[in-house]
């Protein structure tokens, strides 16, 4: 008996995580139906001290991308007013500008509409839905309602004794299972997972090149992880989210489309955690009140996020 292709792997896999039909043959937030009002009641419970902790990483025309994605250009930011007294010199005067930035830029959210497979999105969503002019007309971001759930910080990094996890390190159920035992807390279902690998580190110290390829990030195994303890979203502090160059040679992306297209599962990129896990290694608690709605983009694919953990 052969044994099975690493293509089979992942089919295999896809149909044990699948959520297609779970929520309704017309859903489009997939695991976000996790995120009930109990849950959110409990994530409030988390909020001990007041502590807030920015995650987002500044929007900047120097910033994450370094044009190796085509279209993901970094914001450039334009002032198209500078103390423009419209009343006469004595009255109000006002300042304003405008921005033009790929959605997935810097810190942001992949939506259900940002990958497909065998010309489907989540839930069997046609990906003939994405159009050139509407976008993506089924799974928009702007179809995430709103996103506050408790989130837990895997901390996969200090789990494993190190600072920052090597490029090449992919990311599975052993290692998670570390830093959820690290955490000392038990993931829910509609938590949300802030996973640490130090990647991060490399783009404060200003190489943005290093930050970007090699990275670690996601096993092709760490979905089935997240789909058993039904896990609402996970977000990363890496540019790639799962492991890049790809563990398996010829199966580019395998990750996002375990995630997005078959559990329906919003996933995140180019967090800073940095901070935060910091201070939940000082304090030793590593759950919190998330907040991180997407900018609602009508059509979007992902949008820019701007998460605050409260502590």
């Amino acid at each position: 008996m052969t044994a099975p292709t690493e293509f089979q792997v992942f089919q295999e896999i896809a149909k044990r995580i699948s959520n297609w039909g779970r929520w309704g043959d017309d859903d489009e937030i997939g695991t976000l139906n996790l995120v009930t009002e109990d849950v959110v009641r409990a994530a409030a419970a988390c909020v001990r001290s007041g502590k807030r902790f920015e995650l987002a990483v500044e929007l900047r025309q120097q910033g994450i991308q370094t044009g190796i994605i085509p279209g993901r250009v970094n914001p450039l930011h334009t002032m198209v007013a500078i103390n423009w007294a419209m009343f006469g010199e004595d009255a109000v005067a006002t300042s304003d500008d405008a921005a033009t930035l790929g959605l997935q830029a810097a810190t942001h959210w992949d939506g259900l509409g940002h990958v497909s497979h065998g010309g489907r999105l989540y839930n069997g969503h046609s990906a003939d839905s994405i159009t050139p002019h509407e976008g993506a007309t089924r799974c928009g971001i702007e179809k995430t309602p709103p996103l506050v759930t408790r989130g837990v910080l895997l901390d996969v990094a200090r789990a494993q004794g190190v600072e920052r996890l090597p490029g090449d390190a992919a990311i599975g159920p052993r290692e998670l299972d570390a830093a959820e035992e690290l955490a000392g807390v038990e993931v829910r279902p509609g938590d949300a997972l802030l996973v640490r690998t130090g990647q991060m580190a490399h783009y404060l110290a200003g190489d943005r090149e290093a930050y970007g390829f090699p990275s670690p990030g996601f096993s092709i195994h760490a979905p089935e992880w997240f789909h058993a303890r039904d896990v609402a979203a996970v977000a990363n502090d890496t540019l790639t989210f799962e492991v890049f160059p790809p563990e398996v040679e010829g199966l580019f992306l395998p990750v996002h489309l375990l995630d997005l297209v078959e559990m329906g599962m919003l996933q995140g990129q180019n967090w800073n955690l940095e901070q935060l896990a910091a201070d939940c290694a000082e304090d030793g608690q590593y759950d919190f009140l998330l907040t991180a709605p997407p900018e609602p983009f009508t059509g979007g694919t992902g949008a820019p996020v701007a998460p605050i953990a409260v502590k």
